[in-house]
C-alpha cells in the first residue's frame, strides 16, 4: 500500500487540544472555541467546531451559538440527553448521531441522564451559509452499527454544502481507502480509539488531522478495535 506522505495536511495533537472546564463538564477543543483561542485552530474550511466533551453523572451542558450551524452530537460513552427550549427531548445512546442546525435565538441543553457514569461524545459545527439557513432545524435520528468491521459507514450527509462524514471500526493491520465525492472539498480524520497510519502520518486515541489537494484517502488501522471518524467539507 502506498502511502502518500506528502499530501498538504495539519496534525490536531490530542494533547495540544484547548480545554474548557467547570463542576461536572470538561470539553477539549481541536479547533478555537470560547475563550481558548490560537492563531493554528482556526477553523478548518466549514469545519467551525470539534469538542470532546465529558459530562459527570446527572450534570448539564448548554449549547447557544453566534450564527446558525450545524451540530452533530455523537455518543462515544454512554448516552445523552438533549433538550430544546421547549422540552422536547430526545436520548442518543452508542450508535445514534444527531444532526441539527441550531439558531442564534435558539438553546439546547445536553444532559447526562445516569445516576453515577460519565458519558463522553463529540459536539461537531459545521458553518452554515445564511442565504441557505430556514426554519427547518433537525435532521433525522440515524444509527450505525460498529460491529459491521473494516469499512466506513456513512453517519451524516449534508447535501446543500456537499458535506458527508463516515465512521469506521477496522482490525489491526486492516486497510482502507475512501475516495473523495468532490476533489475540491477537504478531509478532516479524527481517531476515536485506537492508532491509525493516514496517509503517511501516525495518529494515537483523540487526534485529527485535517488534509487538503487530494482525490483518495488511504489509512491503516494499526491496532485492534481502532474506531476512525472521517469527515469531507
Amino acid at each position: 500500500m502506498n502511502m502518500l506522505a506528502q499530501t498538504e495536511a495539519q496534525i490536531y495533537l490530542a494533547e495540544q487540544r484547548g480545554m474548557t472546564q467547570t463542576a461536572g463538564f470538561r470539553s477539549f477543543h481541536t479547533f478555537n472555541f470560547g475563550s481558548y483561542q490560537h492563531d493554528s485552530r482556526g477553523s478548518f474550511g466549514g469545519l467551525t467546531v470539534f469538542n470532546d466533551n465529558t459530562l459527570l453523572a446527572g450534570k448539564n451542558h448548554t449549547i447557544q451559538v453566534e450564527e446558525p450551524t450545524e451540530i452533530l452530537l455523537i455518543p462515544v460513552v454512554g448516552g445523552i440527553e438533549l433538550v430544546d427550549g421547549l422540552g422536547e427531548s430526545v436520548f442518543l445512546g452508542s450508535g445514534d448521531v444527531f444532526h441539527l442546525t441550531v439558531f442564534a435565538d435558539q438553546e439546547y441543553r445536553i444532559g447526562n441522564p445516569y445516576d453515577s457514569e460519565a458519558v463522553n461524545y463529540l459536539q461537531i459545527g459545521l458553518k452554515v451559509n445564511p442565504s441557505a439557513a430556514d426554519s427547518t432545524s433537525h435532521f433525522p435520528l440515524t444509527t450505525f452499527d460498529l460491529a459491521n468491521k473494516n469499512r466506513l459507514i456513512p453517519l451524516f450527509s449534508s447535501p446543500n454544502h456537499n458535506r458527508l462524514g463516515f465512521i469506521g471500526k477496522y482490525g489491526g493491520r486492516q486497510y482502507g481507502i475512501y475516495t473523495l465525492s468532490n476533489p475540491q472539498n477537504r478531509l478532516f480524520v479524527f481517531v476515536i480509539e485506537g492508532a491509525f497510519e493516514v496517509q503517511g502520518r501516525l495518529l494515537h486515541p483523540r487526534d485529527g488531522l485535517a488534509l487538503w489537494n487530494l482525490d483518495e484517502l488511504e489509512f491503516e488501522a494499526l491496532s485492534n478495535d481502532a474506531i476512525l471518524l472521517v469527515m469531507e467539507t
